[in-house]
């Protein structure tokens, strides 16, 4: 066992963590500001919080301090991990609904931005794509839990197949 590790035997004498407890923003390494503004506020539709010339930028959705913080402290003019590098595998970005996640799908077709996946997940469904840095970007939104799958014993059932785009847009126009 790596030094400083925690036996996982030894997991049953902490309580879990707090039910509250969420995942409040990610900061990530970017080689071009200004590139990953137009990605994640000019495309996405996040909002400049906070800015620190052109080495770092704040940005949020619905006034918050910040959701995603991008920065060129260490990474400007820098290359993207190689595949089968550690770090990042994606950020995910919750949207509160699914005409939400539509209003994305339609800004990114409309930005000519490829997604990398789509998929129906039982519990959520989920757009992937990669941002100007290559970072895995996923964003999605939760069905109600009272409608995630569960077995006969009530486990969770998550599963992933084919999310129909088509179908997806038109709960935009719904809206």
């Amino acid at each position: 066992m790596a030094e400083n590790t925690i036996d996982l035997a030894r997991r049953a004498e902490f309580r879990p963590i707090a039910a509250g407890t969420r995942i409040g923003h990610v900061h990530l390494k970017v080689s071009d500001l200004e590139r990953s503004l137009a990605f994640y506020v000019g495309i996405l539709g996040f909002s400049v919080t906070q800015r620190h010339g052109d080495q770092a930028a704040f940005i949020s959705a619905g006034g918050y301090h910040h959701h995603i913080g991008l920065n060129t402290w260490e990474s400007r003019n820098g290359d993207a991990p190689p595949p089968g590098a550690t770090g990042l595998f994606h950020l995910a970005i919750l949207y509160p609904s699914r005409a939400d996640l539509a209003e994305a799908l339609h800004r990114l077709m409309t930005a000519g931005i490829p997604l990398d996946g789509a998929s129906d997940h039982g519990v959520s469904e989920a757009l992937y794509l990669s941002d100007p840095d290559r970072n895995g970007v996923e964003l999605y939104w939760d069905r109600p839990a009272e409608e995630w799958p569960r077995t006969a014993e009530g486990s969770l059932l998550m599963f992933t197949r084919r999310l129909d785009l088509h179908t997806l847009l038109k709960e935009r126009s719904a809206a």
